[in-house]
C-alpha cells in the first residue's frame, strides 16, 4: 500500500534559495524518483516500488508505493531490495496508482539516478496504462561527472561515501530518492547556485551516457560519415583487451551514436547493449559507401555480439547454367570458393547452403511450370511423364510435349532475376567518393585509399575472398559514385 504522504518545510540552508532559484527555471517543481523492479528490460520487467520525493515552494513531500509486478520477483532482486512476492502480494497494479504518480510527476523535472532505466521503465509503465508523460530529465551521474569531474566513480554508493549521505533504506525506492535529494542539498552547499543552473540547463538537452563509458570518449565524435564500434568489458583475445559487442555505420557519427543512449529505450535489445557499453571507438569515411564497406569487413573481422546481419558465410553457393556435350542447358550448383564470381556471366543467385539454394529453384519450377526432373531436383526416369506434368504444373519437356529448346528459354527467363551482374571491366577500377576512392576488383574491395602510396600497395596486395555483402554495396555504388579505371 502506499505511503502517507506528508510535507516538510524546505531547509534552512544555502540549498533553499537554490531550490528557489531552479524553480524559477521549473515553476512546476523537482521529482527526485527512484524505482525497483522485477529485473532490467522495460518491455519485459515489471516495476515493484516507486519512490518520489517532490520539492516545490510549498516543501518537501515525500510518496512511495509498493507494486504488484506480473510476474514473480527473482531471487536476486529480493536479496539486493528486499522486496519479496509476499509483501507485493496485495500491493496495486501499476495502472490502478497510474493516475496519481502521473500528477506527482507531471510538469516537473524528473530527476533520477542513472535516469534512462527509471524513466523507460515509467515511461513504458505508463504507456500500458493508457498514459503518456514526457518530463524534462535530469540524470544525477551526468550531474555529478560534470560536476566532480576528477572523480572517476559515480554510483549512488560512491556519492553516498563522497558526501556524507546519510543512509535510512538502501536499494528501497523512497529511500534511494532521499539520498538523491539530500546529493542535491549537499552539490548547493558546495557550489554557487548559477553554477549548478547552468550545469542543469546542459545536461537535460542531452541524452543519458552509460554509466560506465567515459563521457570523453563521445567528445570528439564528428558529426559526419563513418563507423562506430561498442566494446564491452575487457576480455583476452578481444581487441585491446574489450569484447566488441556492436558495430554500425552512419552519416552523421554523434548524432547516431547519441540515439543509443536516449532515456528512454525502445527496445530490449538497446537497453542490454547500452548497459554493456564500455569503450567506444569509431573510423571516419568520406562518405556513406565508405562508411557501408567498413562496417561490412569490420562486423566478419570481430564478430560483435550485437550483430545479426553481415556475418561471414563460408558455405555461399550458386546456380551455374551450363551446356552438357549434346548442347543442352543444365544447372549445377557450385561454391564461391570455387570461382571467380565478377568474371562470370553464368551465375544465378547466392545461397547460405544447397538446401537455400535447392529451396528457391523448387520454387521458380513452380512457378514458372518448369521440370523438377530435367532441373535435377527429382529423379525419374527418362522420357517418362513426371508427376508434376500429371498435375499440369510441367509443360512436358520431361516426354517431348515441349521442346528443350523451349523449356530452356523459359528457364532463363525464370533465372533473369537471380543473375549476378558481371565484371564489366578487364580489370580493377576506383570508386570515388569525396577525396578517397574505394579500389575494387571483379565485385572484391581491395580498399580504399587517399594517396598514390596507399593505392599502389592495395593494387599490388592482391584481392581478397568474394564477399556477398561487400558485392551488394558496390553493385549499387558504381552506379552512383564516379568510375576510375586504374
Amino acid at each position: 500500500m502506499a505511503c502517507t504522504a506528508h510535507t516538510c518545510p524546505p531547509p534552512r540552508t544555502r540549498s533553499s534559495s537554490a531550490v528557489n532559484a531552479l524553480l524559477r527555471a521549473h515553476p512546476g517543481g523537482l521529482a527526485f524518483v527512484d524505482i525497483e523492479t522485477t529485473g532490467g528490460p522495460a518491455q519485459h520487467d515489471s516495476i515493484t516500488e516507486v519512490g518520489i520525493v517532490q520539492v516545490d515552494e510549498d516543501g518537501v513531500r515525500e510518496w512511495s508505493t509498493l507494486v504488484r509486478p506480473a510476474s514473480r520477483i527473482p531471487d536476486y532482486i529480493r536479496r539486493l531490495t528486499g522486496i519479496d512476492d509476499d509483501m507485493v502480494a496485495s500491493a496495486p497494479r501499476f495502472a490502478e496508482i497510474a493516475d496519481e504518480v502521473f500528477d506527482r510527476l507531471d510538469g516537473r523535472l524528473f530527476i533520477a539516478h542513472n535516469a534512462r532505466f527509471d524513466h523507460g521503465h515509467l515511461r513504458a509503465a505508463f504507456r500500458r496504462a493508457g498514459l503518456d508523460i514526457r518530463p524534462q530529465v535530469l540524470c544525477t551521474v551526468k550531474l555529478s561527472r560534470r560536476l566532480f569531474p576528477d572523480h572517476r566513480r559515480h554510483g549512488l554508493d560512491h556519492l553516498i561515501e563522497r558526501h556524507g549521505l546519510t543512509v535510512a533504506d538502501r536499494h528501497r525506492a523512497l529511500g534511494d530518492a532521499q539520498l538523491l535529494w539530500q546529493f542535491w542539498q549537499k552539490i548547493h552547499d558546495r557550489f554557487p547556485a548559477g553554477h549548478i543552473e547552468a550545469a542543469v540547463r546542459e545536461l537535460i538537452g542531452h541524452p543519458s551516457l552509460p554509466p560506465h563509458l567515459d563521457p570523453e570518449q563521445i567528445a570528439g565524435l564528428p558529426d559526419s560519415p563513418g563507423v562506430y564500434l561498442f566494446y564491452g568489458e575487457r576480455a583476452a583475445g578481444a581487441a585491446d583487451g574489450h569484447l566488441p559487442l556492436y558495430i554500425g555505420k552512419s552519416t552523421r557519427l554523434r548524432s547516431r551514436v547519441l540515439s543509443h543512449f536516449a532515456a528512454d529505450h525502445s527496445s530490449d535489445r538497446e537497453l542490454s547493449l547500452s548497459q554493456q557499453v564500455r569503450h567506444v571507438e569509431w573510423i571516419a569515411t568520406a562518405g556513406e559507401i565508405g562508411a557501408l564497406l567498413e562496417e561490412a569487413r569490420l562486423v566478419k573481422q570481430l564478430q560483435p555480439t550485437h550483430n545479426r546481419q553481415l556475418r561471414r558465410n563460408r558455405e555461399l553457393c550458386t546456380w551455374r547454367l551450363a551446356t552438357d556435350i549434346v548442347g543442352d542447358w543444365r544447372l549445377e550448383l557450385v561454391h564461391a570458393a570455387d570461382l571467380d564470381f565478377g568474371r562470370r556471366d553464368d551465375l544465378y543467385g547466392f545461397f547460405r547452403n544447397r538446401r537455400e539454394a535447392t529451396n528457391r529453384l523448387r520454387a521458380l519450377a513452380r512457378d514458372h511450370a518448369l521440370c523438377p526432373p530435367l532441373l535435377g531436383l527429382d529423379r525419374h526416369p527418362q522420357g517418362a511423364r513426371c508427376f508434376d506434368f500429371q498435375l499440369k504444373r510441367c509443360h512436358g519437356a520431361c516426354h517431348g510435349s515441349e521442346s528443350p529448346q523451349a523449356h530452356a528459354q523459359r528457364l532463363i527467363d525464370a533465372l533473369h532475376a537471380l543473375k549476378v551482374e558481371h565484371w564489366a571491366w578487364p580489370g580493377p577500377i576506383g570508386l570515388r567518393e569525396g577525396e578517397a576512392t574505394h579500389v575494387i576488383d571483379g565485385w572484391r574491395w581491395l580498399g580504399t585509399a587517399t594517396d598514390e602510396a596507399t593505392l599502389a600497395r592495395l593494387l599490388e596486395a592482391g584481392r581478397p575472398a568474394f564477399d556477398l555483402d561487400i558485392y551488394k554495396i558496390l553493385v549499387k555504388a558504381v552506379k552512383r559514385l564516379s568510375v576510375v579505371k586504374l
